[in-house]
């Protein structure tokens, strides 16, 4: 029996990744308070609007009436979130500010050293000098200025997610009228800001999934626009699903222990339950005011695909030459080291190899075939991969039995953001230098790993397609982190095993994907002693996503809300 959950309490957006329940859109806003009362006036409309965890009834079936009261899936999800100066300017008590966390109070742009968005070989002063964040876009850039009286800071976020036309690259028009309701409830005191773009236009953050074309039918993939398949093994905790369907969605996704596969505890990210440690995570007073609420770290995180693709063309001629493959063994084995996945979300640890992949797609029908007995459409293939990766066997995989990264790298992103079993003490790590045999570490468990684990929400920006492949173009990924310590979750993933690789034996080697290589350029793909041939370095790296802005933000509970929009925090 899992952990009972009050779901009408808690935000939408983080019991539930939106991308994964068909809302292949957004809309990120940023609004600024003024004035407090205009601030409460506005979150006591906004918060009628929002979107809870409460669970969808499937939809009616064709030429039946929906049912009056019954919660359906919406055609559009709306969520809100605060900035600590946001809640500073709706003139919360000060000793309820002050039990927040430090980490939270000081913001993402004071954290960027910690977080490796800047130059971490300069000191302070000097990063200010070079105005380190000339890259970011101008509403960041504005945003937490010293000295600047706080006119232009971020204090609210508003998010829309949307579902979309069937067949085309288009949001249900719900998404406009949404839009514009929230817009006509600003007035004398709350502003929406902009420079969400580079050049200082948009006046919100646009985002959807990159859609693949089947003879004129679109269909919203799951993969960036590097065209790696994403957003596979989010967390599940307790109390997330029913008890049904939480049997399998917790497989692989949840920690693993004695036991086998359980989820993890509801406190890693939702504030008022136990933890991990079996204790309440730190809270403000009133207590009630953060009960079912989280924390969110938003990054608009630009990829540099020109720059990307450059440098794997290059590592492809110098694969072939080293292990005497061809060019798309070489760019797809490259690929999938550096990830940690094959390009279509298969994990490396389960196969490991080039043949073994190829094999492996051929039988679960992920490629077209014109077999008579068993054709297969280059859409029904396409729709194969996407219900595989939604699967539990697409996250049912461990690295304790793949210690020195023969078949994964020890380096690779999706190690260094999920550690699984890797970590356990008792790991022994030797391997047969003739034969290629490695440690079974059969009863290696998820213990060190389970305190580290974050919720990733968030879709792709930029065009519907892969087309642009330069470093311009407006393209990435607009990324949400939840957790209830933003320090101790994403930051300490952020720092210690993004931006460092000491904990997998790597150095100062940042992650392939995601690390800042201005000054570590390396990442190591080990071989199997049994193939004879060499390890290859990859030395050239160069960084291929780079911050764009972002801020902290507090997601409050439908109480918390009301609460603001009353001004009745009170906490004594």
């Amino acid at each position: 029996m899992t952990r009972e959950l009050n779901l009408n309490d808690i935000q939408g957006n983080v019991t539930r990744a939106y991308g994964r329940f068909s809302f292949p859109f957004a809309r990120y806003y940023f609004f600024h308070i003024d004035d407090a009362a205009a601030g409460r006036k506005f979150i006591d409309e906004v918060r009628k609007l929002v979107t809870t965890g409460e669970r969808w009834t499937p939809d009616p079936k064709k030429g039946e009436d929906p049912i009056p009261g019954v919660n359906y899936k919406p055609r559009v999800t709306t969520n809100m979130a605060f900035t600590f100066l946001g809640l500073w300017a709706l003139e919360l008590p000060v000793r309820t500010l002050q039990g927040m966390p430090d980490v939270f109070a000081e913001g993402m742009k004071a954290r960027a050293f910690v977080l490796g968005d800047r130059d971490q070989t300069i000191t302070e002063e000097e990063a200010a000098k070079v105005n380190w964040d000339a890259h970011w876009d101008p509403i960041w850039q504005k945003n937490r200025v010293p000295g600047a009286g706080g006119k232009d800071d971020v204090h609210i976020w508003v998010s829309l997610n949307a579902q979309c036309v069937p067949g085309t690259t288009d949001p249900v028009e719900e998404l406009d009228r949404r839009a514009e309701h929230i817009k006509s409830l600003l007035g004398n005191g709350v502003r929406l800001l902009e420079g969400n773009r580079k050049d200082g236009t948009g006046d919100c953050q646009e985002a959807s999934a990159v859609f693949e074309d089947f003879g004129g039918l679109k269909v919203p993939s799951p993969k960036e626009h590097f065209g790696f398949t994403d957003g596979i093994g989010d967390p599940v905790f307790e109390g997330q699903y029913p008890d049904d369907q939480m049997k399998t969605a917790v497989i692989g996704r949840g920690k693993k222990m004695g036991n086998g596969w359980e989820p993890l505890a509801t406190g890693e990210f939702i504030l008022g339950h136990p933890d991990e440690s079996q204790e309440l995570p730190p809270t403000s007073r009133p207590s009630e005011f953060m009960h079912n609420g989280t924390y969110m770290a938003y990054r608009k995180l630009h990829e540099n695909v020109g720059t990307f693709w450059d440098v794997i063309e290059a590592e492809v001629v110098q694969y072939c030459k080293v292990m005497d493959v061809d060019a798309q063994e070489a760019r797809e084995t490259i690929l999938a080291k550096m990830c940690g996945r094959w390009t279509d979300g298969v994990p490396l640890s389960v196969v490991p190899t080039f043949a073994q992949w190829k094999k492996f797609r051929r039988e679960n029908g992920f490629e077209p075939s014109d077999d008579p007995a068993a054709p297969i459409t280059p859409l029904q293939a396409y729709m194969n991969q996407i219900n595989y990766i939604k699967s539990p066997e697409a996250s049912d995989f461990r690295y304790a039995d793949d210690m020195a990264g023969l078949k994964c790298p020890a380096g690779a992103h999706m190690r260094r953001v999920n550690t699984r079993d890797y970590m356990d003490p008792m790991n022994t790590f030797s391997v047969d230098e003739t034969t290629g045999a490695q440690p079974d570490n059969e009863k290696a468990t998820t213990a060190l790993n389970k305190r580290r684990r974050i919720l990733r929400r968030g879709l792709p920006y930029g065009p519907p397609n892969f087309d642009s492949k330069d470093d311009d173009t407006e393209q990435g990924v607009a990324m949400m982190l939840l957790g209830t310590s933003l320090f101790r979750q994403f930051e300490f993933v952020q720092q210690q095993w993004i931006q460092y690789g000491l904990d997998f034996h790597q150095g100062n080697n940042t992650c392939p994907m995601l690390g800042n290589h201005d000054h570590h350029t390396r990442h190591t793909i080990p071989s199997d002693p049994s193939t004879g041939k060499p390890p290859y370095v990859m030395n050239k790296l160069k960084t291929f996503v780079e911050c764009r802005g972002g801020d902290y933000f507090f997601i409050p509970s439908m109480t918390a809300l009301r609460m603001l929009a009353m001004g009745i925090v009170d906490p004594t």
